[in-house]
């Protein structure tokens, strides 16, 4: 499959999508980070036709990665006149939060960068609400069925994930075909949760590609190092579990 054919098979599943709804929506929601993933679905939505609201949210943000989602602001609300765009800073409103849980002895810093990901959850939903629309996401196959590296209730709190089924090397092809900005292509992957500036690889202790092919290379060496990193997800990949009185109450976590 080509690039264009991927493209043209989102936009229309996106489209459908929306035709099914009980109350279909008048806008599509995106947060836009400066990355790749991100940059291709806000697009994609744009080429819908549909009104596309995409929104950059920094909270204490590196300038290399908050002023590549600005790029992209401008770069799609120029090209799409059917889109338009919002900066909300959330640094205040995330750093009176994390003061309060440092002050109440309730720090710990993982969760403090998950729950960046939550209040921008937070904020789309606002939008989406004040828009009649729904939450696009931007997750890829690797991060939501491969390693499940999202944040659960943040990345990860969304409506619909047009490419969830989509390899990164598959929406890097599409970001080529888009012309996407060559800064944004070319940026190394990151989260955004820290202030430290770690991107994805630092964080996964593999590389994007790597992982892709060890997905589809089980007897490879490296194939239980990524089973490793796979398991210690697995806990936001699978449905909640559900105390039933049927007697089938699943309790595993493999």
């Amino acid at each position: 499959m080509t690039p264009l054919e991927r493209i043209n098979i989102i936009r229309k599943w996106i489209l459908e999508y929306v035709e099914t709804m009980d109350k279909p929506a008048n806008c599509l929601v995106v947060g836009i980070s400066g990355g790749v993933d991100s940059a291709v679905v806000s697009t994609i939505c744009a080429m819908t036709g549909m009104k596309t609201l995409v929104a950059s949210m920094p909270i204490s943000q590196r300038p290399e990665h908050h002023d590549l989602s600005i790029k992209h602001k401008n770069w799609i609300t120029t090209k799409y006149s059917n889109c338009f765009g919002v900066e909300i800073d959330l640094t205040h409103t995330f750093l009176s939060f994390e003061n309060q849980m440092v002050d109440m002895k309730f720090k710990d810093e993982m969760g403090l960068a998950n729950s960046r990901a939550r209040m921008r959850m937070m904020c789309l939903y606002q939008l989406s609400a004040s828009t009649s629309g729904i939450v696009v996401g931007t997750g890829n196959k690797i991060e939501d069925f491969g390693v499940g590296f999202y944040t659960k209730y943040g990345d990860g709190g969304v409506d619909i994930s047009p490419i969830a089924d989509c390899t990164k090397t598959e929406i890097w092809a599409m970001a080529k075909e888009l012309n996407i900005l060559e800064e944004i292509q070319a940026a190394e992957p990151t989260d955004g949760l820290w202030n430290d500036g770690r991107n994805d690889t630092d964080q996964l202790g593999m590389s994007y590609s790597q992982i892709e092919y060890l997905m589809n290379n089980p007897s490879e060496p490296d194939y239980q190092k990524y089973l490793l990193i796979r398991k210690k997800n697995l806990h936001k990949m699978k449905s909640i579990p559900v105390c039933k009185f049927d007697g089938k109450t699943n309790l595993a976590n493999d």
